[in-house]
């Protein structure tokens, strides 16, 4: 457990990121290291484990967020890995809800919708207690 009033300190490599599986990869790298689980491929289990539930962030205070080549990221995790995250969705219907999926890709394509890279900024950005730190 970390004291509240020192932030911990973590690293995010963007080196080791060139797609979605590889960002899971490196999130588990760094925050579930030590744990017997490993986070899947899911935003609402990213966003569960940022509010420090579980992992290195269990009971931790603040926290300062170093990622590494997060412009690189931006585009690793962008338009066609996006575009490719909803289609694999898509071949899911039983299990996703098609008519926004479709919305969103549609979006996408228009050049309104979020990215992935966009949809992970949003959900550190909702947890205020996290500071994330672009470093190049």
């Amino acid at each position: 457990m970390n004291d509240s009033s020192t932030p911990a300190t973590f690293v995010i490599e963007g080196s080791n990121i060139h797609d979605i599986p590889s960002f899971y990869d490196e999130i588990n790298r760094v925050f579930m290291g030590n744990g017997d689980w490993k986070l899947g491929p899911s935003l609402d289990a990213l966003d569960d484990m940022l509010y420090g539930g579980y992992g290195a962030l269990q009971g931790s205070g603040p926290v300062v967020l170093i990622w590494r080549g997060m412009e690189k990221n931006r585009t690793d995790l962008g338009l066609e890995a996006t575009r490719a995250y909803y289609r694999a969705k898509l071949d899911a219907p039983d299990r996703y809800n098609v008519a926004r999926i479709n919305d969103d890709l549609a979006a996408l394509e228009r050049g309104a919708g979020a990215t992935y890279f966009d949809i992970i900024c949003e959900i550190l950005a909702g947890h205020p207690r996290i500071e994330v730190q672009a470093k190049n």
